[in-house]
């Protein structure tokens, strides 16, 4: 079946967005990423290595010739560190994609809108393609949107919770406005969290707790991959409705 994630003008045949941070090593990375079948990896450009030649580099293991390298700027909180960041990794020759966080909380790490807003403008004026993490608000992701985002990335709960998808009506309401991919980005804990989120219409996932994080991180990762292909899936097909009386599987026509 060809169904690909066109993202930023691109196809993917994966909507399975995977992270790189809280691995034991370089190398379970490599393998875990592998075994989701994910085209795009997301790398945190303050704490994981891709732009110093000199030490241990992540891109030794993930070639950017079979990957999309997708920096991101985790642990920023103001708009002027996450616009540098962008900067600096684009310098690095990474790219011009961009995954935008401008954290607002050091508890919840919820996003702070007002200055993702403005360091997506910035960034956008600058040439980048911008997918902002922001909060399932359907004002927000709009205005991100007629900004000019490529796409964009509503939590599903806290990052690294583990608590799925808390609110599943503001994302069909974000869904039903979004002329852009809409990925869902953090607080994914299980397959069956990335099913829903596919099911329920959205474009991808982004994890890497849940991934990172498991018992078997690369066990995970491979029902990650299918959970996210039965998600899509399962939307493409169009479920049956809900009903609150049974319906006889069987036609009654031509019973004795």
């Amino acid at each position: 079946m060809k169904d690909p994630f066109v993202l930023a003008g691109k196809e993917y045949q994966s909507r399975l967005i995977v992270g790189t941070g809280k691995y034991k090593d370089f190398a379970e990375t490599k393998r875990a990423i592998e075994a989701s079948g994910a085209e795009i990896v997301t790398v945190a450009v303050r704490r994981v290595n891709i732009t110093e030649p000199g030490k241990e580099n992540l891109l030794d293991y993930i070639d950017p010739k079979v990957y999309t390298i997708l920096p991101n700027t985790a642990g920023c909180y103001t708009a002027e560190d996450a616009v540098r960041t962008c900067r600096l990794a684009r310098a690095a020759g990474i790219g011009n994609m961009v995954k935008l966080e401008v954290i607002g909380d050091e508890r919840t790490l919820f996003p702070d809108i007002p200055a993702t807003l403005e360091a997506a403008r910035i960034l956008i004026k600058e040439g980048f393609i911008v997918l902002p993490y922001i909060q399932d608000d359907p004002i927000s992701c709009k205005k991100l949107e007629e900004l000019g985002c490529a796409a964009v990335m509503p939590l599903a709960a806290p990052i690294g919770s583990g608590l799925g998808i808390r609110n599943p009506y503001n994302l069909r309401i974000i869904l039903e406005q979004s002329r852009v991919p809409v990925i869902v980005d953090a607080g994914v804990g299980t397959a069956s969290d990335a099913a829903v989120a596919l099911e329920l219409g959205c474009d991808a996932v982004l994890m890497n707790t849940a991934i990172a994080g498991a018992k078997d991180p690369v066990l995970m990762a491979e029902a990650m991959r299918l959970g996210v292909e039965a998600g899509r899936k399962a939307f493409l097909a169009g479920r049956i409705a809900k009903k609150l009386y049974a319906t006889a599987s069987s036609p009654l026509e031509g019973t004795l």
